[in-house]
């Protein structure tokens, strides 16, 4: 295993701790808001912290883009880090969130893993060795079309602009398709696509952190992924549209297809 990959492990399984810990003690949280419908806890915060410190500790030149604190440093090796992904659902006991932390080097995605510690799920990769859940290598599903697909989404809670953009989307897909789940952590739902749970995903106006670890997964697992427009600059647009192969190519016809506006 890469020695990257571990210290991405160490430091994802460190913040899980953390998270499991306080699981149980949400109502005595610190809660503190960044934006509409958008917050931040103590346990974000002291995640991210040890994220940073057991990286730093291995690598202590390398550069860090995380959630809570910003950009730290200028290196040629970034690591993008997401603390605990679906915050929202983790204040309300809803079981579904992970961290999540990816590796850039001179631009190009080589190290993922997104931890979920309540199910204690660890989907990691390096670029050119496949993709893996507990050690078990997975690969994208093998449905062929968007009718019997089940896909993720994610609604743009922060940009209501974008929101009829959205049901756009959502309009053209829903009776496509065998359903459509919005359970609130991009980084699972990522995940959830490179295992095959889910055949494919579409969100708007996420942040590299939401995407980084997700985006290699997939690539390594065998699927594919773009931006709304079917371009390859996902992590600095924030849309983001991925799946297996063949439900991919079917949600570039529909999304990407004049009737459905994307602009």
């Amino acid at each position: 295993m890469q020695p990257m990959l571990n210290i991405a492990i160490r430091a994802a399984r460190a913040a899980g701790n953390i998270i499991i810990r306080h699981i149980d003690h949400i109502q005595d949280l610190l809660v503190s808001t960044k934006g509409r419908n958008d917050f931040v806890t103590e346990v974000d915060r002291q995640a991210e912290a040890i994220i940073i410190d057991t990286i730093h500790k291995a690598y202590p030149n390398h550069a860090i883009l995380a959630e809570e604190s910003g950009p730290q440093g200028n290196n040629d090796y970034q690591w993008i880090i997401d603390p605990l992904d679906g915050t929202t659902n983790f204040l309300h006991g809803f079981p579904q969130f992970a961290v999540s932390i990816a590796l850039q080097h001179k631009g190009v995605l080589t190290q993922a893993v997104v931890y979920d510690p309540l199910r204690q799920e660890l989907f990691t990769s390096s670029r050119g060795d496949g993709a893996y859940l507990n050690d078990r290598r997975i690969r994208v599903s093998r449905q062929k079309y968007l009718e019997g697909a089940l896909l993720g989404t994610g609604f743009p809670f922060k940009e209501q602009q974008r929101f009829e953009q959205y049901l756009d989307t959502f309009r053209a897909l829903s009776s496509l398709t065998a359903g459509i789940r919005r359970a609130g952590s991009a980084a699972l739902d990522l995940a959830y696509v490179a295992c095959g749970r889910l055949d494919g995903f579409w969100e708007f106006g996420l942040e590299p952190w939401d995407i980084a670890a997700g985006a290699l997964l997939i690539e390594e697992a065998g699927g594919m992924i773009s931006d709304i427009s079917g371009e390859e600059d996902y992590l600095n647009v924030g849309d983001i549209l991925c799946g297996n192969p063949q439900v991919y190519k079917d949600l570039v016809k529909v999304l990407v297809a004049p009737q459905v506006s994307t602009t």
